[in-house]
C-alpha cells in the first residue's frame, strides 16, 4: 500500500467568508463573499426614514406637537394657575397705576390691561387658531380638490367654467371682500371659517387640475375606461390616490396661511369676537393707546406664537415635499457622502497635526 505523496499541492482551505451556500443547493460555493440579505422597505417606510434623519423636520414637527399638546391641556393650565381666560383680576392684575403687571411667580407671562393671565389667554389663543386653521384646511382642500378633479378630468364646457370661477376667485381682494362679508353677516367662528375655505379652494383646485390632465391620458385610466367603469369612478379609485402627495404637502402650507388669516382678522375685530382668547384679539388689546410701550410682553409672547407655529408649518410642509421626491434619495446619499469625506479629511488633518 503506497502512502500519498507529501509533495502533492493541496486545495486552499475556505474560509468563512468565502463559502457561501448556493441559492437552491446545500453546497458551498467557493470565492463568493457573504452579504447580508437587503431589507425591503415600503414607500412611507422611506419617507419616515427620510423625514427622521431631517433635523429641521423634526425640529418643526416637536414645536407643532407642543403647541396642540398644549391648546388641548388648555383647561389643566387654568386649573394648575387658577386663573380662567376671561378672570379679571383688577387687584392682583394690575400695578398700583392701573397698567399690566410684568411677568412674575404668580402671572407667569404677565397680565393683560384688564388683569387676565396672559399665559392662560394664550394657550387658549392656541385653541381658536388650530380650530380654525384645521378646518378651514380641510373645507378649502376638499373643495378644492373636488372642483379641480371633475375640472380636469372632465373638460369642455365643465372645465371652462370651473376655471372662470377660479380666475374670479383668485382676482376678488381677500382682505376687501372679508370686511364687507362680515359686516353683513356678522363676526364669528363660522364666519372667519368660511372666509377663509372661500379665498383658499381656488390655488387648491388649480394645482389638482394640472395633476388630473397629465393623469387623465395615462395608460392605467384608459384601461379603466376599456372595462367600462363610469368617469366618477375613474375619478375617486384611479387618479384620486395618485392627488395625495400634492394635497397633503399643500395641506401643511395652507395651514399657517389661515392662522395668519384669522389672527388677522381677529386684530381689526372682524374675527373671533372678544372676549374670546385668540392671538389676533391679544394683539389687538396690545395695540390699544400703545399699551405694547409699557407692557411689551401683550406683543412679544402672542408674536411670538405665531411665528413659532406659521414656521414650524411651513419648514414642515418643505421637508415632506423633499422626502416624497424619489429623487432626494440620490440626492441625500451624495450629501451623506460628501459630509463623510470632510470628516474624514478633518480627521487626517487633526492627526497631522
Amino acid at each position: 500500500m503506497s502512502r500519498p505523496n507529501s509533495t502533492e499541492p493541496h486545495p486552499p482551505a475556505e474560509t468563512a467568508e468565502d463559502a457561501v451556500v448556493d441559492k437552491g443547493s446545500s453546497t458551498p460555493v467557493a470565492g463568493m463573499t457573504a452579504q447580508a440579505p437587503v431589507a425591503a422597505r415600503s414607500p412611507l417606510q422611506l419617507v419616515w426614514s427620510r423625514l427622521r434623519s431631517d433635523r429641521t423636520a423634526m425640529i418643526s414637527a416637536g414645536v407643532i406637537v407642543f403647541v396642540i399638546i398644549a391648546a388641548v391641556a388648555a383647561p389643566l393650565v387654568a386649573l394648575w394657575t387658577g386663573h380662567g381666560p376671561n378672570e379679571q383680576f383688577r387687584e392682583a392684575g394690575l400695578s398700583e397705576f392701573g397698567t399690566p403687571v410684568a411677568p412674575n411667580s404668580q402671572f407667569l407671562l404677565g397680565t393683560d390691561n384688564l388683569g387676565r393671565d396672559v399665559l392662560v389667554r394664550l394657550v387658549y389663543g392656541a385653541q381658536i387658531s388650530l380650530i380654525v386653521a384645521f378646518a378651514a384646511t380641510l373645507g378649502a382642500l376638499g373643495l378644492g380638490t373636488l372642483v379641480g378633479l371633475v375640472a380636469g378630468f372632465l373638460r369642455g364646457w365643465v372645465d371652462t367654467i370651473l376655471t372662470w370661477l377660479m380666475d374670479t376667485t383668485l382676482s376678488l381682494p381677500q382682505l376687501l371682500f372679508a370686511i364687507s362679508l362680515v359686516a353683513l353677516v356678522g363676526p364669528s367662528l363660522a364666519t372667519t371659517v368660511f372666509v377663509i375655505v372661500l379665498f383658499s379652494w381656488a390655488p387648491i383646485a388649480r394645482v389638482v387640475r394640472g395633476q388630473v390632465l397629465s393623469l387623465r391620458e395615462r395608460e392605467f385610466v384608459e384601461a379603466a375606461r376599456s372595462l367600462g367603469a363610469s368617469n366618477w369612478r375613474i375619478m375617486r379609485v384611479d387618479v384620486l390616490p395618485n392627488l395625495l402627495v400634492p394635497i397633503l404637502v399643500y395641506g401643511t402650507l395652507l395651514i399657517p396661511q389661515a392662522i395668519v388669516f384669522e389672527a388677522t382678522l381677529s386684530f381689526l375685530g372682524l374675527g373671533v369676537l372678544p372676549p374670546t382668547a385668540t392671538w389676533g384679539n391679544m394683539l389687538s388689546v396690545a395695540s390699544t393707546g400703545s399699551l405694547y410701550t409699557i407692557a411689551p410682553w401683550l406683543v412679544v409672547f402672542p408674536s411670538a406664537a405665531l411665528l413659532a407655529v406659521t414656521l414650524a408649518f411651513n419648514l414642515l410642509g418643505d421637508s415632506i415635499r423633499d422626502a416624497l421626491d424619489p429623487r432626494q434619495t440620490l440626492f441625500a446619499g451624495r450629501r451623506r457622502l460628501a459630509r463623510r469625506r470632510a470628516a474624514r479629511r478633518a480627521a487626517r488633518k487633526g492627526a497631522r497635526a
